[in-house]
């Protein structure tokens, strides 16, 4: 019998090896390491969502609830999407609702950072939120507003680190100009800027001259080469568009562009931001001008699809499969430019339909999201766009990557 086990263990150990987390989450180190025994008293208010599990998925709040913690949970603080991450992109609710007996104030909305009133009593704030690694995604905002808050009212504000599910080395995108400053948008950083929220919490209390009290509870095991895939992490949808780990690298890829109205970007079907498709665009051609350009880390698929809801619902599009083939050559930016300028050059005429008809608040979105006008008006008045597009703020990019060298921790 022992000789049978021994073979069944040599041949399963591997896979089980495999299954499990890489990765050390912040969350873990937390009760692991004594940052919680040393919290004696306090009184904690926590910002979290679905997000906050810990690698055995196991419920930040939970956690926090359990019986014998030396402090006291009381109050919680939703992010957009709400506690639980039903909520659709831009849903707002300003009410007050409760998880477990403990108040849940959301900072989306009215209240897009903490009150007086929400703060009452609280010693200390603790944030445990997966981000996607990209700066139009409104986590990074909240995060901002936590310390801000918190710089003003001296209270100490601790990050439970979690890993950039794109990597933390792809920087890539233009900076934000201080006139497109948003909640969409709130850091003059590239549009991707490979670190983690820890990271980028410390760069912006330096930076910014925050002054916030602020403390990291680091990741064990995490490389900047990694994506969420290589963490051995189980991934939960931040919002209902992110269902997969891999839908991040896409979000950057697509996203931007689909605030022009130009193209569905799969929102609406199975593939949110995996595809680009329209009526008008005959797939295979499409496909095969983006790949003749030899992009580094990618390739397009032709591919036919009907969106459910959305644009152009329930017409048949055609149009392209994003497929990442090298996801540390891939350019999240410069795939969507290059798509942009492709569509410009294939189909000028409804291109510079969509353009005309793009709504004065449509605008407006795509130069927060984007961090500039500038981009808006090269897309609309230059004939080849899309070279210009990539090479855009190539040294500001440069100088931030240089700039960033003293807040990475990992």
């Amino acid at each position: 019998m022992y000789p049978i086990v021994s073979f069944l263990l040599f041949l399963f150990l591997p896979a089980l090896l495999l299954a499990l987390p890489i990765v050390e989450l912040g969350v873990d180190r937390f009760f692991k390491e004594n940052y919680a025994q040393k919290l004696q008293g306090k009184k904690i208010g926590l910002i979290t969502n679905q997000t906050g599990v810990n690698s055995e998925l196991k419920s930040t709040i939970d956690l926090f609830c359990e019986p014998g913690r030396p402090f006291t949970l009381t109050a919680l603080f939703a992010p957009e999407h709400g506690i639980h991450g039903q909520a659709y992109a831009a849903e707002k609710s300003d009410q007050i609702q409760h998880y477990r007996g403990i108040p849940v104030y959301s900072l989306y909305g009215q209240n897009s950072r903490p009150s007086d009133a929400m703060l009452e009593g609280i010693d200390l704030l603790i944030f445990d939120i997966q981000d996607i690694g990209c700066r139009s995604y409104t986590y990074v905002s909240t995060l901002c507003s936590i310390m801000e808050v918190a710089a003003a009212k001296k209270i100490p504000l601790y990050i439970l680190d979690r890993p950039n599910p794109i990597n933390g080395l792809t920087v890539d995108g233009p900076m934000l100009s201080p006139d497109h400053r948003s909640f969409l948008a709130y850091l003059d950083i590239p549009y991707c800027y490979g670190m983690t929220i820890g990271e980028l919490a410390r760069y912006f209390n330096a930076e910014y001259q925050i002054g916030c009290p602020l403390t990291i509870v680091p990741l064990n095991g995490w490389k900047r080469s990694m994506t969420f895939a290589d963490t051995g992490l189980t991934w939960i949808p931040p919002s209902p568009q992110i269902p997969e780990a891999d839908t991040p690298f896409f979000y950057a890829s697509t996203g931007i562009l689909g605030e022009l109205g130009i193209a569905n970007i799969g929102v609406g079907y199975t593939l949110p931001f995996k595809v680009v498709g329209a009526p008008w665009i005959n797939a295979e051609i499409f496909a095969e001008k983006l790949n003749v350009q030899h992009l580094s880390g990618v390739h397009f698929i032709p591919f036919h699809y009907r969106p459910f809801f959305g644009s152009f619902k329930s017409q048949n599009c055609q149009g392209v499969k994003i497929l990442i083939t090298d996801p540390l050559l891939y350019r999240p930016l410069s795939v969507q430019y290059l798509i942009l300028g492709m569509l410009k050059s294939l189909y000028p005429q409804k291109f510079q339909e969509k353009l005309a008809a793009l709504e004065p608040l449509k605008k407006k979105l795509f130069c927060q999201v984007s961090g500039n006008s500038e981009m808006l008006t090269l897309i609309s008045q230059e004939k080849y766009i899309a070279w210009k597009l990539i090479d855009f703020q190539k040294e500001e990019r440069a100088a931030f990557l240089k700039k960033r060298e003293k807040y990475l921790l990992y």
